[in-house]
């Protein structure tokens, strides 16, 4: 069964004193993905996130949450919606607990079980008491994340939520977002310009350029998928000898290379352990098997032609 999708974005257009910003932007965010987008500078990824969250409104085309156009069902599409805009704002002189208390009065049916779940959530159980004065910047990234997902929306949204954190705090983002996406079927949708962290975090991602969506690119293939070709690269003790023996196999669309000591072919999943065992058989010492895939970064060069990431 396909997942459904939680946004939906339908040629959403965006013009600002006769300049088009966004050019028929579309694309579709699932429920329990990581969805990220990519771009040069000025590629219009701050201008997508304000029009899902009506910070901006739209020229043409429609934003979609859950099935509500955010044009003209704005109150009921919102709650459906948890949104960091650039920083998350938090009482500094509060604790992080009292912080949660008093966002969630302003939110009908949140319970005292349901801030302890969030707390919990993000894994901030040890400091939630302390006041947010106290708390790193991604102590507070985090904090943040939990008021936002306070009234159990679908859909959050991050606009460069790892700006200005140090390694250790961009992975305990990245951990706890995919966490979330997984334990609540929360759709994330992350804006960054880590090409590096966007690989690790997302489950897809949309680059677009001039506001313009340049494709669509999966970060994880199903492993399992026979009708992908894989570069797959051998380490073997004589690769002349394997390369010759491997074009005997006439395997198809092999595209058979020899780099020093290994050998570099084509194939499909399914493949790869009929073609190691074959060559073992037959003598060779295989000292490594490796799937050589491109890069996000590469692909991400590939699709704009080298424009620089924001």
């Amino acid at each position: 069964m396909n997942p459904q999708p939680i946004l939906k974005l339908d040629r959403v257009t965006k013009t600002i004193g006769g300049k088009t910003i966004i050019d028929k932007l579309s694309f579709e965010t699932n429920r329990g993905e990581v969805f990220g987008l990519l771009g040069p500078n000025g590629a219009g990824k701050t201008t997508a996130i304000r029009m899902m969250v009506g910070l901006m409104s739209v020229t043409d085309g429609a934003v979609v949450i859950d099935g509500l156009n955010v044009k003209t069902e704005f109150e009921e599409a919102m709650r459906r919606v948890g949104a960091i805009v650039e920083n998350p704002e938090l009482y500094k002189f509060l604790s992080g607990y009292h912080n949660l208390v008093h966002f969630a009065r302003m939110i009908p049916g949140v319970t005292a079980e349901r801030i302890k779940e969030v707390v919990e959530l993000v894994g901030l159980q040890n400091r939630i008491n302390d006041k947010v004065k106290t708390y790193s910047l991604g102590m507070r990234q985090r904090l943040g994340v939990a008021q936002a997902i306070l009234h159990r929306p679908g859909l959050l949204i991050l606009d460069e939520p790892t700006n200005g954190l140090d390694p250790a705090g961009i992975r305990e983002l990245r951990d706890y977002l995919r966490r979330l996406a997984k334990e609540e079927g929360i759709a994330v949708l992350v804006s960054s310009h880590l090409l590096s962290e966007m690989e690790l975090m997302c489950d897809r991602v949309a680059i677009i350029q001039n506001g313009k969506l340049m494709d669509i690119r999966p970060i994880r293939e199903a492993a399992s998928d026979d009708a992908v070709l894989h570069k797959v690269r051998l380490d073997v003790d004589r690769g002349e000898e394997a390369a010759d023996r491997l074009r005997a196999m006439q395997l198809e669309a092999a595209d058979i290379q020899v780099h020093g000591g290994s050998v570099s072919l084509m194939l499909r999943h399914e493949q790869i352990p009929d073609v190691v065992a074959k060559l073992a058989a037959e003598g060779f010492k295989l000292y490594g098997v490796s799937k050589v895939e491109k890069s996000l970064e590469d692909q991400f060069l590939e699709v704009t032609r080298g424009g620089q990431i924001v």
